[in-house]
């Protein structure tokens, strides 16, 4: 089952110093650009269930209008290899045959790193999850928790060791089902960023739901990633600036099952349930994969036990936000 779509991510935030100019308009953020003579493009969609957007300047309009393209085509390859929204995605075709041979790269990237990263972390992050979203939204529809055999029978199921990885084949043990949710929108932005790099652009604002950035704003202020709160969804918790990188945010506001958000579309794999502590992580790294993936470990692992873990991860930095 694929859970509905959720905004699981730090508040809109590319902006210089000139007062977040950059939100102001289309037209502001063409005229700071072009008093450096630079041209601008932005292109927004639909992707992995949410809003998406590119925003690229540089000297040659050209080369911006044939990044944003091949943005747009790497995105579409990342949702046909690992997306759970579509049902001709490869790993939709994974989870209901339980083999897959030829996997895409796209596929075999996520998996290897969501595998390290459940062997890193003792299993706290765990890619097969996934059988625990149908038991929590059956319950939640008929506004119940799930029962404890119902989650017995889901975690039985569950298990990082079930799946047999290799670049020609995945194999799953019957019964396991995976989610590169927690994944799949970091890995986007790296892709991107990547088809804008090969066109040389060198300015450049990714938001595939997760954030990246690549030299400066069009006013020649460096980039500036504002923080949601997580109880206060137009307010911001912190300002990340300068900004360059990746970032990612994980939370307990993005998909709730109970209305106090104790119970929310991340789950601790040894319980089922959700981690009680956080209400949102932001970890920032070198690539969007890593940040997405830390952000999640670190709600299941907590603030000690996350911190521990991203402090392993050279360049990468993490901010918490407590339960209130």
């Amino acid at each position: 089952m694929t859970p509905p779509p959720s905004r699981r991510r730090a508040l809109l935030g590319m902006a210089g110093l000139a007062g977040l100019a950059a939100l102001s308009g289309p037209a502001a953020f063409r005229t700071l650009a072009a008093a450096r003579g630079l041209a601008t493009r932005t292109r927004a969609g639909l992707a992995f269930g949410t809003t998406v957007a590119l925003t690229a300047a540089g000297p040659d309009p050209a080369a911006l209008d044939a990044g944003l393209a091949d943005g747009f085509a790497a995105m579409r390859a990342v949702e046909a290899a690992g997306s759970l929204f579509r049902t001709d995605s490869a790993l939709s075709r994974l989870n209901r045959e339980g083999r897959l041979d030829a996997p895409p790269a796209d596929l075999v990237t996520m998996l290897r790193f969501a595998l390290d990263l459940a062997e890193r972390t003792d299993g706290a992050f765990d890619p097969t999850v996934q059988p625990l979203w149908p038991v929590w939204a059956d319950f939640s529809a008929r506004g119940e928790r799930p029962d404890p055999s119902a989650l017995r029978d889901a975690l039985a199921r569950i298990g990082w060791r079930r799946v047999a990885l290799t670049p020609e084949r995945i194999v799953l043990e019957p019964g396991t089902a995976l989610t590169l949710n927690a994944l799949i929108q970091g890995h986007a932005a790296d892709r991107v960023m990547a088809a804008l790099r090969a066109q040389g652009i060198a300015d450049a604002f990714v938001d595939t739901g997760e954030f990246g950035a690549i030299g400066a704003h069009p006013d020649g202020a460096p980039w500036q990633l504002g923080i949601a709160d997580p109880r206060r969804p137009e307010a911001l918790s912190a300002v990340i600036a300068p900004f360059s990188g990746f970032a990612a945010t994980s939370g307990d506001y993005g998909m709730s099952f109970s209305p106090d958000r104790a119970d929310h579309h991340i789950f601790d794999p040894a319980t089922g349930r959700s981690p009680r502590g956080l209400a949102s992580v932001t970890v920032t790294a070198g690539t969007g994969l890593v940040a997405d993936g830390l952000s999640t470990a670190c709600m299941v692992l907590g603030s000690e036990g996350g911190g521990r873990l991203v402090a392993g991860w050279p360049g990468c930095t993490v901010r918490f936000t407590g339960k209130t």
